[in-house]
């Protein structure tokens, strides 16, 4: 398929951005990224997702798909010819949505808290959470991977991209609150998962580098506060 056919509106410091492409990466489908201004939102993304109004939007010839997850389980569909990302069997296929689902809903959502949080029994509280959260995902990772390298088993997988495209993220946050997230003496499978992650070859040019967001974070802190 042509590249102009595929075009992916969004950010390389989006977490949600990063999914699509790795998934887009992973079925080897040529994309063209347009880069969105964060501080103004563009015609073509406003027309494209008129409902939420933000990244990233998927453009498959004309039609405009949204939502990281709802995207990624759409490339699946469409390109089979790649390895698949969403597991086979359906409880298997449930469970994997379950976790992506948590994982928008109460670990992304953390990441952020903590971040603009200034008080330290806040912090404290907030990274008990996070942590209580990462544990029962390396329950989750030993159930899913069954002793091979990815949530997807040999290869990476749906709730692989899911968590992973947050990691530069909760790297970051460990930068800026000095607290260990993702500790290797309480999470030693996801430890050893995150490196395999970051350095696949769909995923190591797509997941920004820390130093790199870690200024995009404090401008964005600058910002609020001035607010």
């Amino acid at each position: 398929m042509a590249m102009s056919d595929v075009k992916l509106l969004g950010a390389w410091p989006s977490p949600f951005v990063n999914r699509v492409q790795i998934a887009l990466n992973l079925k080897s489908v040529d994309y063209e990224l347009i880069e969105e201004n964060f501080s103004t939102k563009s015609e073509l993304l406003l027309k494209s997702n008129p409902v939420h109004k933000r990244i990233p939007v998927l453009i498959h010839g004309d039609k405009p798909i949204t939502e990281s997850l709802i995207i990624v389980q759409y490339i699946d569909e469409v390109w089979t010819s790649g390895p698949t990302l969403l597991p086979s069997d359906p409880y298997d296929r449930a469970m994997a949505r379950f976790w992506a689902a948590y994982i928008d809903d109460k670990l992304f959502p953390s990441i952020k808290e903590l971040r603009s949080t200034e008080a330290e029994e806040a912090k404290a509280t907030i990274a008990q959470h996070m942590t209580e959260g990462l544990v029962l995902l390396e329950e989750t990772f030993a159930k899913c991977s069954k002793g091979k390298d990815f949530f997807g088993g040999d290869n990476i997988g749906y709730l692989d991209i899911a968590f992973g495209s947050g990691l530069a993220w909760l790297r970051v946050v460990e930068m800026m609150t000095d607290v260990k997230l993702l500790d290797e003496a309480k999470m030693p499978g996801l430890f050893d998962w995150a490196e395999r992650f970051c350095s696949h070859g769909a995923v190591k040019d797509v997941v920004p580098e820390t130093e790199k967001l870690f200024n995009v974070a404090k401008m964005i802190m600058a910002i609020a506060k001035a607010q």
